[in-house]
């Protein structure tokens, strides 16, 4: 039950930015672009992406059989996001970001400890 738990919690990380896939207009909301710049399309791009990785944490809540491959997935997403936020001088336009990933990562960790010591 706990497993379900951290994927659910993982899933919400990625809820905002996901939905942005189908309403473009949060794109303006979260990352302040707007959209007849340039980068629109980029992070439009991007909201699918995340759109996945909620799929695929939601997968994981019920499949125990994805969780692994769902770690890396997660992993490759937060934690990559988070490399990139440092590297950038930690922007203040990001900052909520970054801590929304920061609080998802004992979540992350939980359920990669659970996926790695089952297999």
């Amino acid at each position: 039950m706990a497993e379900r738990v951290a994927w659910i919690a993982l899933a919400l990380v990625h809820l905002m930015p996901a939905i942005a896939f189908i309403v473009p207009s949060m794109i303006s909301r979260l990352y302040g672009v707007a959209a007849g710049e340039p980068l629109f399309p980029l992070l439009h791009h991007r909201a699918a992406l995340f759109a996945v990785i909620l799929l695929i944490c939601l997968w994981a809540a019920i499949d125990p059989g994805v969780r692994q491959l769902a770690v890396v997935a997660t992993a490759l997403s937060m934690l990559g996001f988070l490399a990139i936020y440092w590297s950038a001088g930690q922007p203040a336009s990001l900052r909520t970001i970054a801590l929304v990933d920061l609080i998802g990562l004992p979540f992350l960790a939980f359920a990669a400890w659970r996926a790695f010591l089952s297999a």
